[in-house]
């Protein structure tokens, strides 16, 4: 928070008027069921994405990326694609005034603490930031879930990537110290509070992919083949004995992925009993479903991701383990008991760096809130 603060004073000679912040998030299951309108248990984390801004007299919008040491403008009124991170800002810009909202220039300075490609969503907390941000200091009153569909507005139609809803959602309305059970079609959720005992720690295996050039949006392709062929909008509407029925007619690889997205709902709502009735060892074993279900029948794994599983399954004090994010590199998630976790942390990095030879990031999180307006 000072961090952004200062830059702004240093960037514009003055203070800022206004501080936002939106977290990341940490999915701890349902991965590719919310584009599939299914079911996902994630969590805001203790990283998140700040802005300081002051109001301009124009229409222009000035950012500054203290990240990247880089600075960018554009016109409101005159938004125009283009390339690098000014896109999310531009994006922002473009659905808000696409729904008829007056928005206001500003200027800022812009800045975070969520590894980008890393599987934390990034993307939706700058997106949800900057929504907060021109809410803020164009006098709009926030709505979570209305600016989580314009976020998810921004990322399909001017970045090209079809997410679903569920980052957006969790960054907007997350509760501290509680996971965000949502159900992506109605988009209606609930705060399961998160056992006390229960630490959460993200395992970066330090691999990256890029989501747009990747193969998410093969992905979304092969699942609405598979709804089509089950004669339904979405695979949220598909039960795993119409599934299983026809596993002999069609094609297999496109099954596979229709197989993972109708379990993994099935262990999205399991696990949320099992959260409510305080039952970490059952949770965690779906936790090891899921990766299974992601490697084998939805392919988005990568070796990396694999051992790192593969090296929190080895400790003592892991319930479970399971990539998070849409894969292809990033970042595992494992639940563990509290009194454990710097032990579980150290081991996880020993044993996965002699593995592979990478050098992992840890990070112990806490539930978080979701985006607010911290002064201005």
């Amino acid at each position: 928070m000072q961090t952004v603060t200062l830059a702004f004073e240093k960037q514009f000679s003055e203070q800022p008027t206004c501080l936002v912040r939106a977290p990341g998030r940490v999915n701890l299951i349902g991965e590719h069921t919310d584009y599939n309108e299914g079911f996902v248990l994630p969590m805001a984390i203790d990283r998140a994405v700040w802005i300081a801004l002051r109001p301009r007299p124009d229409r222009r919008v000035v950012v500054h990326a203290l990240d990247f040491g880089e600075s960018a403008e554009f016109l409101l009124d005159n938004l125009q694609r283009g390339r690098g991170w000014i896109e999310y800002i531009k994006g922002i810009a473009w659905a808000m005034q696409d729904d008829g909202l007056l928005l206001r220039g500003w200027e800022g300075v812009l800045t975070g603490d969520v590894p980008i490609g890393a599987g934390l969503s990034s993307s939706a907390a700058t997106e949800i930031a900057v929504a907060r941000a021109f809410a803020a200091i164009s006098g709009l009153a926030w709505a979570p879930a209305k600016m989580a569909l314009l976020g998810q507005k921004a990322e399909n139609e001017w970045i090209g990537l079809n997410c679903g809803i569920m980052d957006q959602m969790v960054s907007a309305a997350a509760r501290a110290g509680h996971a965000f059970f949502l159900d992506c079609r109605s988009r209606e959720y609930e705060h399961i509070p998160l056992p006390p005992d229960l630490a959460v720690v993200v395992l970066d295996t330090t691999t990256r992919r890029g989501l747009v050039d990747s193969v998410y949006n093969e992905r979304r392709a092969q699942c609405e083949v598979a709804a089509r062929f089950f004669g339904v909008k979405v695979l949220r509407d598909v039960h795993v004995d119409a599934l299983e029925a026809k596993s002999n007619k069609l094609e297999p690889v496109v099954w596979r992925r229709a197989r993972h997205v109708v379990t993994e709902n099935m262990r999205v709502l399991e696990a949320a009993k099992a959260l409510k009735a305080g039952e970490v060892v059952r949770f965690g074993q779906l936790l090891y479903e899921s990766h299974a279900s992601l490697r084998d029948d939805f392919e988005v794994t990568n070796d990396a991701l694999n051992q790192m599983v593969d090296c929190a399954r080895q400790h003592p004090a892991c319930y479970g383990a399971r990539m998070t994010g849409a894969g292809f590199g990033g970042c595992v998630v494992a639940l563990v008991r509290a009194q454990a976790a710097q032990d579980f942390a150290l081991s996880v990095m020993v044993n996965y760096q002699r593995k592979t030879g990478l050098r992992p990031g840890v990070h112990l999180c806490s539930a978080a809130e979701g985006t607010d307006v911290i002064w201005g």
